[in-house]
């Protein structure tokens, strides 16, 4: 799938006299100074018929802007924010590291804890490595598998994101539905052929696609790389039964099975989604969650991959704030937390109370597609799509028209018809009703 645009609609008309302008003042000057005004596409808010929100200050479930307007988070940072924002347990974590130093640039204790406490967390792990982003985490687990096998070919799945590296924007996920224009092959300019003719990209759920691959190029076939939970392009949830064909088919050809969980990993259980339904890759890719709203990110596996890593091995990679210590005492404080069986449970009763006060309403388009505390909004009825060429494009259009309807009504959603909503040990049951309440009232006169 290349890189798709929003569908069309009409910008739904202003509800109120709700205040933006200090705001507004922020757009105008960043848009001279900061390429589209900001610094990561989807924040632009443009599929939404909107323009930047710039915030102050958040705690807990809130988030306040900078014109002193309050919302219910639902975004959440995108995901990492499990314990919601601000966490005074986090936060003191940090306080007591910071005074210690800002970076090191050097080895330090938390490294050990933290790399300790991910190997625990994943059947199968032996070692780990930390780096800055989780974008940084599957290109390295890339370069590993390339340099295990020796070989080139990278196969990913349609509408799967896996961060901005060169050779993985090839019919990549949301933010690029949103924002890139549609090219030949990559779903970026600025990517050489030659780098994107190096990745193959097949669609969810069909393993005789796969098959039928490896059947042909398996010799070449460094890594298959997949989102084992999917939710950075709609919420694809894939089966079992294909995440085990992938497995099996890995193992035949002697590929490396990649899981990023980047999203899912610690969201729906203490470890990943692979360890959740059986399914063991060769190295799993991290962030969001372990750092506890600070940047990181980390791979994890066994130690005939990890052990081929510079400088105990010959494939290279190195970062300055890899295992920076303030984001490491964010992490560690938040694995601790989440290491409470409890707070999952929790979470997913969330979920399911979600899910029942939005069939309350009656209106029987208004749903979502709900994985533990991961929902995605996907507004028409019939089944949910099994991957991104079949999402409806009125669910789309639907989502666009009640943006900033919900907005005003004081609830902040990923600023995407395609990007999921996360829950936090933040919320409550008075934030899902108001979060519904907005939902059900934007959704009054849209067709």
């Amino acid at each position: 799938m290349s890189a798709r645009k929003t569908p069309a609609a009409k910008k739904p008309a202003a509800t109120s006299a709700w205040s933006r302008t200090a705001s507004d003042a922020l757009v105008e000057k960043a848009v001279q100074i900061i390429p589209g005004g900001v610094n990561s596409p989807v924040r632009a808010c443009k599929s939404v018929h909107g323009t930047p929100l710039y915030f102050d200050h958040a705690q807990g479930a809130e988030i306040v802007d900078v014109d002193g307007n309050s919302y219910i988070d639902f975004c959440m940072s995108w995901g990492p924010l499990i314990l919601g924002h601000s966490d005074p347990e986090v936060v003191k974590a940090v306080q007591e590291a910071a005074p210690k130093g800002l970076s090191y640039g050097a080895c330090h204790s938390g490294e050990v804890a933290i790399a300790e406490a991910l190997i625990k967390a994943f059947p199968g792990a032996e070692m780990a490595r930390l780096v800055s982003s989780g974008t940084e985490a599957v290109m390295t687990a890339l370069r590993l598998a390339r340099g295990a096998t020796g070989r080139s070919l990278i196969v990913k799945f349609e509408g799967g994101y896996h961060g901005h590296s060169d050779g993985l924007l090839v019919k990549a996920g949301s933010g690029l539905v949103t924002a890139a224009q549609p090219g030949a092959e990559a779903s970026s300019q600025g990517i050489p052929r030659e780098i994107a003719a190096l990745t193959i990209s097949l669609p969810f759920g069909k393993l005789a696609e796969v098959e039928k691959l490896f059947a042909f190029h398996g010799p070449k076939i460094a890594a298959v790389i997949i989102e084992p939970l999917p939710a950075n392009n709609g919420l694809l949830q894939q089966s079992t039964e294909f995440l085990k064909g992938l497995r099996h088919i890995t193992q035949k050809h002697g590929s490396v099975l990649i899981f990023d969980e980047v999203i899912s990993g610690f969201r729906l259980n203490y470890g990943g989604y692979g360890k959740l339904i059986g399914v063991e890759p060769d190295l799993v890719t991290l962030g969001k969650i372990i750092g506890g709203g600070m940047p990181i990110g980390a791979i994890v596996g066994p130690k005939r991959l990890l052990g081929l890593l510079a400088p105990a091995g010959p494939v290279y990679q190195a970062g300055t704030l890899s295992g920076n210590p303030v984001s490491v005492a964010a992490g560690l404080k938040t694995l601790e937390r989440l290491s409470n069986p409890k707070l999952y449970a929790n979470l997913d009763k969330l979920g399911a109370y979600l899910e029942q006060k939005l069939a309350a309403t009656g209106i029987p388009w208004l749903r979502v597609r709900r994985v533990g505390s991961i929902a995605w909004p996907y507004f028409v009825e019939g089944a949910f799509p099994p991957d991104a060429d079949h999402i409806d494009p009125k669910a789309i259009e639907r989502f666009n028209l009640m943006y900033q309807k919900v907005l005003e009504q004081g609830v902040y959603l990923p600023p995407s018809a395609y990007e999921v909503l996360f829950l936090s040990a933040a919320h409550t049951e008075a934030h899902i009703d108001k979060l519904v309440a907005a939902l059900a009232s934007a959704a009054v006169g849209v067709e």
